[in-house]
């Protein structure tokens, strides 16, 4: 194992005690990982304000630059310069059912046709240097959500929380951790917010088509829904899908679990197929193995009720910690 970490709990806080320089980095990081901060993503991003945080609305910008602030906070860099990476999603108007599309030829004919509608979009990249220049690693959540609904009676706001602002926070907290660590990962990492993803995986869906270097990814992590626990399942429960060609990606999730003392059963599941809902879909289309930590559907799934107050914080941190294991390890082996 290149991550031998012994974890003691003392008073709620991690205290690890590690041998090797890789492991103290490890450590470090690991220590960042709290459930107050997870809160204070959680309930910004969730809150009434941000008004359901529709992709294209001003409550979408004020989630953007949020996450922007903590990032610079934290001392992650921009990718090429710019944490904000503007794209625009485009479909015919008029048209039943259209859908919007993000890959440039799509664009291109549909606005050369005239009558279209545009949809601009805002992702934001963070990026940790590595010492391999040619080789990357993405983990990222998407950051938008439903908006605001007038013709519902009582709450009109899809707040949110679950869906997903605790995966943000978890990813929040993974960036803010590898840069705590003060070592350079052996390969680059990037750590992307996604706009759009409730209209149609727009955000990565157009990353993926622009980004130059995709045969040069490695892996790709995914969050999405990691904050609650679906119908009859234990608290511990959540699931963890994997690229079946890629059985390391199991036995990173396993170990993390067993060598950080983590309070989750993962129900570990294999694919090798495009994985239907979320972001990692962009990636597989590319052949990219992925990784997505999910905690199934709930009561308040797509509803107003998915508010802050239900989130399970503690296990949204373990389930941090773990993927903050598994990103360290797709950072720095050979698999």
């Amino acid at each position: 194992m290149s991550v031998a970490v012994s974890v003691l709990f003392c008073g709620g806080e991690v205290c690890a005690a590690v041998d090797g320089d890789s492991d103290k980095a490890f450590a470090k990081g690991l220590e960042t990982i709290c459930e107050d901060a997870a809160k204070a993503h959680v309930y910004f991003l969730a809150s009434d304000e941000l008004q359901g945080r529709e992709a294209g609305s001003d409550g979408d910008r004020v989630a953007m630059q949020y996450i922007v602030a903590n990032l610079r906070m934290s001392g992650v860099k921009p990718l090429d310069g710019n944490y904000v990476h503007p794209s625009e999603a485009v479909r015919r108007a008029r048209v039943r059912n259209a859908r919007f599309q993000t890959s440039p030829d799509s664009v291109d004919v549909i606005k050369a046709d005239g009558a279209c509608q545009l949809l601009p979009l805002n992702n934001v990249l963070g990026f940790v240097e590595g010492r391999n220049k040619d080789e990357y690693v993405i983990i990222g959540a998407h950051y938008d959500h439903e908006g605001m609904d007038e013709l519902l009676c009582g709450d009109r706001i899809y707040n949110g929380a679950d869906d997903n602002a605790s995966g943000v926070s978890a990813l929040l907290q993974i960036a803010k951790a590898f840069r705590e660590s003060g070592v350079q990962p052996e390969r680059n990492v990037i750590f992307a917010f996604w706009d759009g993803e409730e209209k149609g995986l727009l955000g990565s869906s157009a990353f993926t088509y622009r980004f130059k270097d995709m045969d040069k990814v490695k892996g790709y992590i995914n969050f999405d829904m990691i904050g609650r626990t679906t119908y009859n399942k234990p608290e511990t429960h959540v699931v963890f899908f994997y690229s079946a060609a890629c059985p390391d990606f199991k036995d990173w999730a396993d170990s993390s679990v067993k060598e950080l003392r983590l309070n989750l059963v993962p129900d570990t599941r294999a694919t090798d197929k495009t994985l239907g809902g979320s972001d990692n879909i962009s990636f597989q289309r590319f052949d990219v193995p992925i990784m997505w930590y999910h905690t199934d559907g709930h009561e308040d799934y797509n509803r107003p009720t998915d508010t802050a107050d239900k989130i399970n914080y503690g296990k949204l941190v373990d389930i941090t910690r773990s993927a903050y294991y598994c990103l360290w390890r797709l950072a720095n082996e050979k698999f």
